[in-house]
C-alpha cells in the first residue's frame, strides 16, 4: 500500500547531499581497487588527504580504515567529510574538531557511541550515521543545527525528548531500528518535511505529528492499527507509505485505494464526531437565524471554518461565514465542495441504516457499489420493486462487475417507476465507480421521500 500524490519531488536529504558532494570525486571500491598494489593504495590515500587540505572536502570512503589517517595533515577547515564504508569503531576525535564542518557521512561503520565532542561542530547541518551499532541517541546531538539526520539501521530503542530542540530539522530517517514509542516532542519539529519511521516496533502514531508540514511520511512495516483523525490536517502531504501494518482504521481496502481515499475517510470520521447538535455553539453564529422548520429532530450539522451545512428531511441550507465568525477545528481545512460531499454522505448513510435496520461500513461508496443495499431499499419503499437481486454468497463473496451493474440498473429502473424525478436520478457509473456519491445521496433522499407501502422487514444484508 504505497501512495504518492505526485512524483519527482526531491527531498531535503537528496538536495543537501547533492550540494555537499556535487564536486567531490567519490572513491569507488570496486575491482580496480583490489587490483592496485598496496603502495599505490597508500599513495591514493595520501593524494585524497592532500586534496582535502586544498579543497576543504575530505573523502576517504570505502577504504576499510580502522584508524583515522589524517593526523599529519591540517584539515581543520574541512567543510565536508565522507568517512563512510570503513571500519571506524568511533567517530575520530580529530573530525570533531573540524569547526567549519557542514556535512558528515559516517554510513556503514562500526560506531557504537556518539561522543560529546561532536557539539563542537556548530555548523553541522547534515549527519548520516546509518548502518552502525548505535543503541542510544545522545541528548546533546539535538543542540546542533541539523537539517538532515539519518540514523537508520542501528539498534535504537527510543528517541530522546530533546529531539524537540532540533528546530531546523527538515528530514529525519530513523527507519530499521527497534523503536517502540515516538516522543510527543516531535510535534515541535516545525521545519520537518520528510519523516521515515519504517520498520520499527511502533503501535501508535502520536497526534502531535499532525501539526507538522510533512511532505513525505513512511511508517510501513510497523504494528500500527490506526491513523489518527487529526492527520487529515497534513494538507501538504504528498507521499504516504503504510504497507505491512495491521490497519483497522482506515480499513485496509481504503488504504489500498491511496492517499485521497484515506483523507476522505479521516474527514468523514471527523464530521461524524462533530455532527451532534448539542456540540454547536449557536451564539457564535451572531445575528444569523435558522429557519423555524429546522428542528433538532432533523438537524444534521457538518462544521467548517468556511461554511456551515444543514440537512433536514426537506431542506438544505448552506451558510457561508468568515473564520472570525465561526471556528471548528475538525473541518478547518475543507473546501465547500468537500463539505457538501461529506455531509451528504453522512445523511445518506444514516438514512439507509435507519430504514433498513443495518449497520453500514465507514466506506459508504464501497458498500453501495454492488447495488445490493440500494435494491433492498427500493423494495423497502415498495415491495418487489426489484424482482431479482444478485447477492454475494460464502462461496462467491464478491459479485462480478456484470452482476453489480445489473443490480444498479434494476435499482435505477425501480426509482423511475416509483416516481423519482429524472433530474434527481444518478447514473450507473456514479454508483459503480464511486464517482458521484453526492448525486447518489440525492437519489436516495428522493426515494426516501416517496410514500412507502408495507415495507419489508430486513435485518441483515
Amino acid at each position: 500500500m504505497k501512495m504518492a500524490a505526485s512524483q519527482g519531488a526531491v527531498g531535503p536529504a537528496t538536495a543537501l547531499q547533492g550540494q555537499h558532494y556535487l564536486n567531490v570525486a567519490h572513491w569507488n571500491p570496486g575491482v580496480m581497487q583490489q587490483q592496485q598494489h598496496p603502495l599505490h593504495t597508500a599513495r591514493s590515500l595520501e593524494r585524497a588527504l592532500e586534496d582535502a587540505v586544498c579543497s576543504g572536502m575530505l573523502n576517504i570512503s570505502g577504504r576499510k580504515l580502522r584508524d583515522y589517517p589524517g593526523l599529519n595533515y591540517d584539515l581543520t577547515d574541512t567543510t565536508q567529510a565522507d568517512l563512510s564504508k570503513n571500519r571506524f569503531c568511533e567517530i575520530p576525535p580529530e573530525v570533531c574538531m573540524f569547526a567549519p564542518l557542514e556535512s558528515l557521512n559516517l554510513y556503514h561503520n562500526c560506531i557504537k557511541v556518539v561522543p560529546e565532542a561532536i557539539i563542537n561542530l556548530q555548523m553541522l547541518t547534515y549527519l548520516n550515521i546509518s548502518r552502525n551499532q548505535l543503541s542510544v541517541l545522545p541528548k546533546f546531538l539535538f543542540n546542533l543545527p541539523l537539517k538532515v539526520l539519518v540514523v537508520s539501521n542501528n539498534k535504537l530503542l527510543s528517541i530522546p525528548e530533546e529531539i524537540g530542540k532540533a528546530k531546523d530539522l527538515m528530514e529525519l530517517d530513523i527507519s530499521c531500528n527497534e523503536i517502540q514509542v515516538l516522543p510527543t516532542q516531535m510535534g515541535k519539529l516545525l521545519a520537518l518535511r520528510e519523516l521515515n519511521i519504517r520498520r520499527n516496533c511502533l503501535q501508535v502514531l502520536p497526534d502531535e505529528l499532525s501539526d507538522l508540514p510533512l511532505i513525505r511520511l513512511d511508517f510501513s512495516c510497523n504494528k500500527i492499527t490506526e491513523i489518527p483523525i487529526s492527520y487529515r490536517k497534513l494538507k501538504q502531504l504528498q507521499h504516504i507509505v503504510l504497507d505491512n501494518n495491521p490497519m483497522q482504521s482506515p480499513p485496509a481496502q481504503i488504504c489500498l485505494k491511496g492517499k485521497i481515499h484515506i483523507f476522505k475517510y479521516l474527514n468523514l470520521q471527523a464530521c461524524r464526531l462533530d455532527k451532534k447538535t448539542d456540540t454547536l455553539d449557536l451564539p457564535s453564529l451572531g445575528k444569523r437565524c435558522l429557519p423555524q422548520q429546522l428542528t433538532d429532530r432533523y438537524l444534521q450539522p457538518c462544521l467548517s471554518s468556511s461554511c456551515l451545512c444543514y440537512f433536514s428531511k426537506h431542506t438544505f441550507i448552506l451558510t457561508t461565514m468568515s473564520d472570525s465568525t465561526f471556528r471548528a477545528p475538525y473541518c478547518q481545512h475543507l473546501f465547500v465542495s468537500d463539505q457538501v460531499f461529506l455531509a451528504n454522505v453522512c445523511v445518506c448513510s444514516q438514512n439507509l441504516e435507519s430504514r433498513l435496520k443495518v449497520l453500514l461500513p465507514d466506506d459508504v461508496g464501497a458498500a453501495l457499489m454492488d447495488g445490493v443495499v440500494l435494491c433492498h431499499l427500493a423494495n423497502h419503499i415498495r415491495p418487489r420493486s426489484v424482482a431479482s437481486i444478485h447477492v454475494p454468497s460464502p462461496a462467491v463473496p464478491k459479485l462480478s462487475m456484470a452482476k453489480c451493474r445489473r443490480n444498479v440498473e434494476n435499482f435505477l429502473d425501480a426509482c423511475k417507476k416509483l416516481g423519482v424525478p429524472q433530474d434527481k436520478l444518478c447514473l450507473p457509473h456514479h454508483i459503480l465507480e464511486e464517482r458521484g456519491l453526492v448525486k447518489v445521496g440525492v437519489t436516495v433522499q428522493a426515494l426516501l421521500e416517496l410514500p412507502s407501502s408495507k415495507p419489508n422487514q430486513l435485518s441483515t444484508i
